[in-house]
């Protein structure tokens, strides 16, 4: 469990959607920020709490029924742990509310305001096995982000994605991943889309097991936008990231990770670099119910100043995942 495992619970796996406008308050209007501005905010939010973008989606190598590689595997043969498996499900349904108070509620470089919001959420994955090693992955998550002073920038956010995930165990447990993306976002009362994405995301992580409690990842990611509309706010994401966990109990864990990306905009010949440091501490009262505490902080620079920013996010959040 833990913060890339809510509600798998927690992932992240790489962001929900591509990002921003040429300038800030060029696209402004009445009741509503720019598109590119509240992709961002979904992107920093929904990330902790998207099952789809999640990092680990694939089973280990126990629960597919082989031991994991070792470098003397050659010497003693191929191994076969003899216990019983459990039958492998590929369905997840989950429900999730995280909530946050958060330092600048429109990702500004100047006149922050802060304010709490809550994100409720569910989603349903469907993850086939096509072989021992290689699975099908087809899922879609529908979230709202509510605010509780601003509820001009309230929105929704719907998830449909379609890919593969491929497990190598005899390469350090190596995981690739490649799936198409479709993000549709919408205000809360008429449900007016006012932005869609199309993208291509390819990610490969790398596993370290420290002791049988701890564990490092490392993992880089590519977030491929071929067709948005509108246009200004389409962009290509390329991240490194680096993470941790630590599981003090059969029921506690603690997380951290840290994210490197580098976005390139196709409008206004803009490039930022934003770095993104998320904690998580999970309670797993159930099997399919977790308690979290949540936080994200977000430097970003750009070549224009007007997108700098900085911004913390800080609360918590229950989730429950059913697998069948």
């Amino acid at each position: 469990m833990g913060l890339r495992h809510f509600p798998k619970l927690l992932l992240p796996r790489p962001g929900v959607v591509c990002a921003a406008a040429l300038i800030f308050a060029s696209q402004a209007t009445e009741g509503q920020v720019p598109s590119g501005q509240t992709q961002e905010r979904a992107q920093l939010l929904g990330s902790q709490a998207n099952p789809v973008h999640g990092q680990n989606v694939t089973p280990s190598g126990e629960n597919q029924g082989y031991a994991v590689a070792s470098p003397n595997e050659e010497d003693i043969g191929k191994q076969q742990i003899l216990k019983q498996i459990e039958e492998y499900k590929p369905f997840t349904v989950s429900v999730y509310s995280p909530f946050f108070y958060t330092t600048n509620v429109a990702l500004v470089s100047s006149g922050e305001e802060d304010d709490v919001l809550v994100a409720p959420g569910v989603s349903l994955l469907y993850q086939p096995r096509i072989t021992k090693t290689l699975f099908a992955q087809v899922g879609v998550v529908q979230q709202f982000f509510l605010y509780d002073r601003f509820t001009e920038l309230n929105f929704a956010s719907f998830d449909a994605i379609a890919g593969l995930v491929y497990y190598l165990p005899q390469f350090h447990n190596l995981s690739l991943r490649a799936y198409y993306d479709y993000n549709r976002l919408t205000d809360i009362d008429h449900y007016d889309e006012f932005f869609v994405n199309n993208s291509i995301i390819l990610n490969g992580e790398l596993p370290f097991r420290m002791r049988r409690a701890q564990q490092i990842f490392l993992g880089v990611a590519l977030n491929l936008s071929f067709y948005a509309n509108p246009d200004p706010p389409q962009r290509n994401d390329y991240s490194f990231y680096v993470g941790y966990g630590l599981a003090l109990s059969r029921s506690f864990s603690i997380d951290a990770s840290a994210r490197l990306a580098v976005r390139d905009y196709y409008v206004g010949d803009r490039t930022d670099v934003s770095e993104i440091l998320s904690l998580s501490a999970n309670y797993r009262i159930r099997d399919w119910l977790t308690l979290s505490a949540l936080s994200s902080f977000a430097w970003n620079q750009s070549n224009h100043s007007v997108f700098d920013y900085n911004v913390a996010n800080i609360g918590g959040g229950v989730a429950l995942s059913l697998k069948f």
